[in-house]
């Protein structure tokens, strides 16, 4: 009964999530990289297509190019996130540990 009391406390239950988070961050980090790179790389690619097709194939490109330009973006800002809040939520996981004791 005991651990049953304990699994459903809220701060236990947060201090579980936060763990869970900090061990999948560095994959979220590098995964916004990898999605950033491979962007480029595809527009770099797309470039010279759109300049040597036929018209249909151009306002398909070019749409393209517009939908990696957008998630280029957001690979980006996801980045921005990770690295802006990796040590906040470090900091916040130690004072966890600290509330709830070993």
């Amino acid at each position: 009964m005991g651990g049953e009391r304990e699994r459903a406390l809220p701060l236990r239950t947060l201090h579980d999530f936060l763990l869970e988070i900090e061990g999948e961050w560095d994959r979220f980090r590098t995964g916004s990289l990898l999605s950033l790179l491979t962007t480029g790389i595809l527009i770099l690619l797309f470039i010279p297509r759109l300049l040597r097709e036929g018209l249909i194939w151009r306002v398909l490109t070019l749409i393209l190019l517009v939908a990696l330009l957008y998630n280029a973006y957001l690979a980006y800002r996801q980045h921005s996130f990770y690295k802006r809040w990796e040590k906040r939520l470090g900091l916040l996981i130690h004072l966890e540990e600290e509330l709830l004791g070993d």
